[in-house]
């Protein structure tokens, strides 16, 4: 799989995630990548939280404009 290939999986994986109503949570950078902590409450006011980890430079700098978008939307 080429990196642009492995790119658009990463995309459409925080993509899923954030449509579905997960908020980033955490982001932990090491030289293997970055994992991403995404949390939501379920129905029953219970959280759920998913992790996933991403390896491409582009996919980082993806989650880091998808986590700025989520600090300014943010109610004052």
């Amino acid at each position: 799989m080429t990196e642009y290939q492995q790119f658009l999986k990463e995309r459409d994986h925080i993509d899923y995630y954030i449509q579905t109503g997960y908020r980033i949570q955490n982001i932990i950078e090491n030289l293997s990548g970055a994992f991403c902590l995404f949390e939501k409450n379920n129905s029953r006011g219970e959280r759920e939280r998913e992790s996933i980890h991403i390896s491409t430079p582009a996919g980082r700098k993806y989650i880091s404009v998808k986590l700025i978008q989520q600090q300014n939307l943010k109610p004052s």
